[in-house]
């Protein structure tokens, strides 16, 4: 009766020293059983312990989580990537996650999951993607290029089990049309999410470059059978279009993406007038696109790229297609100058020289 009222009543953040010594000593149900009131204790109804599990310096949950990660039980295995992804959602915890002591295990845990093509490969991408939203860590994260004990190191393109190559085979080795909701799909998907953040770097670009990724992504928009004005927020063609544009404004990738046709693929989509029609746009205007793809003669573009500098330098998105933050001034402003060197080529008075958009160009 004792033990069963001990099993019942909520967690606590004192039971933690005592959780974590469970989960180390322990194996099967009783280690799973810890695991489960870890994640209890960081799950939607517990909010508020996100940050002192992780920040408060008292305990290191993230060591054994992430050793956790490595169990062949699916339920303790399963479990630690839930609570490690509630614990990487609050911004304070990020650093700590991807940056602090534990971050080689934490990314390396994540990473051998779906380098193994575990059930539990996409909560390990979204995570990895929580993680990446502190751009401070992008570069650390795709570094990751695990090497046994006392191995000498390797650079990530040179080490099959680098994230980035783990990333690529899970990309290249996934079906052209997975069937969506997947584990599979899934894992794809966030992946795709994932590559997103770590590609803003110039650095990480140059790295994807040299990967099949970029064939990839361009891939999952060629053979789309979802037409541009039905892509969701965070659905596999929105990922895949954010990562075009990210890997385009770089010269260590857009020439990867040239190779595998993205600009014929993704010319289409400039005419969609919405957010998938303004990423399209800057890719184009990044990846050389003649200014005659560009649609109404260059018009639409120029009020699109327009209006999104004029949004950044005051701070604000706009309503139904994004939100302050999601497009950097340097993306937008690079954007417009590929703008009007397209148009030079063929217009000796530059359609985008309008007076607005001179002064804004003064302003920024």
């Amino acid at each position: 009766m004792t033990e069963s009222k001990k099993n019942t009543k909520p967690p606590q953040l004192e039971d933690i020293p005592d959780l974590l010594v469970t989960i180390q000593n322990e194996k099967g149900e009783k280690s799973a059983a810890a695991i489960k009131r870890i994640y209890e204790l960081c799950d939607v109804g517990h909010k508020q312990n996100r940050v002192p599990m992780v920040c408060s310096g008292k305990w290191d949950v993230l060591t054994p989580l992430a050793m956790c990660l490595t169990q062949e039980s699916g339920d303790g295995r399963h479990l630690a990537c839930l609570a490690l992804n509630n614990l990487s959602i609050p911004t304070e915890n990020k650093r700590v996650m991807a940056l602090g002591p534990a971050a080689k295990a934490v990314i390396g845990g994540l990473c051998k999951v779906i380098a193994e093509d575990k059930q539990e490969s996409y909560l390990c991408c979204i995570c990895l993607m929580n993680l990446s939203f502190l751009e401070a860590s992008i570069t650390t994260i795709l570094k990751h290029s695990p090497v046994e004990d006392g191995a000498h190191p390797a650079a990530p393109l040179e080490n099959p089990d680098s994230l980035i190559r783990v990333l690529e085979k899970l990309l290249s080795n996934s079906p052209s049309t997975p069937k969506s909701g997947s584990g599979k799909s899934e894992g794809v998907r966030w992946a795709c999410g994932l590559i997103k953040n770590l590609a803003k770097s110039e650095d990480n670009a140059m790295l994807f470059g040299k990967t099949d990724i970029p064939k990839c992504v361009v891939d999952n928009l060629r053979n789309t059978n979802t037409p541009p004005n039905r892509w969701t927020s965070n659905s596999l063609e929105d990922f895949s279009l954010f990562v075009v544009l990210n890997l385009a404004q770089w010269d260590g990738s857009k020439e990867a993406l040239i190779d595998s046709g993205a600009v014929d693929v993704i010319k289409p989509i400039m005419a969609e007038g919405d957010l998938q029609g303004l990423k399209a746009t800057m890719a184009c205007a990044f990846l050389d696109a003649s200014w005659s793809d560009f649609p109404d003669g260059g018009q639409s573009a120029n009020k699109a790229v327009s209006e999104l500098m004029t949004n950044i330098v005051e701070k604000k998105g706009k309503d139904g297609q994004y939100a302050y933050g999601v497009f950097k001034l340097y993306t937008a402003t690079k954007a417009f100058r590929d703008l009007c060197l397209s148009a030079k080529k063929v217009e000796t008075n530059s359609p985008m020289a309008t007076p607005s958009s001179v002064a804004l160009c003064f302003q920024i």
